[in-house]
């Protein structure tokens, strides 16, 4: 497999925690959010980055007992990005989850380093 992220599929996806993943998940949902009906091929880009993460998030060993709700979230967002026909979410709305790990990730390491 052909991964965009490359330094991330070789193992350095593996050293962040589940919040900094999903937190940089949440980016790319946050830019197919920015682009969506604007330029199609930039949209598409972020569609595809997030989808990789997703997949690199998927694989990480540690989050077995978390396999059901990543794949969930991963559901909603190719609903989303389908239409929104099955959960009736948006882009809009999937931002403001992602940003909540983005936030917790950011907070957490400001603690760490503020110790």
């Amino acid at each position: 497999m052909t991964f965009i992220h490359k330094n991330l599929a070789d193992g350095r996806w593996q050293k962040l925690s589940l919040m900094e993943q999903l937190g940089n998940i949440g980016s790319e949902v946050s830019r197919a959010r920015n682009w969506e009906g604007k330029d199609e091929k930039i949209f598409s880009g972020a569609v595809e980055r997030a989808l990789e993460l997703f997949e690199l998030t998927l694989q990480d060993k540690r989050w077995f007992g978390r396999l059901k709700e990543i794949n969930r979230a991963r559901e909603v967002f190719c609903d989303t990005i389908l239409g929104g026909k099955e959960y009736g979410s948006t882009l809009e709305d999937l931002d403001r989850y992602f940003l909540d790990f983005a936030m917790a990730a950011q907070n957490t390491k400001y603690k760490i380093l503020n110790t």
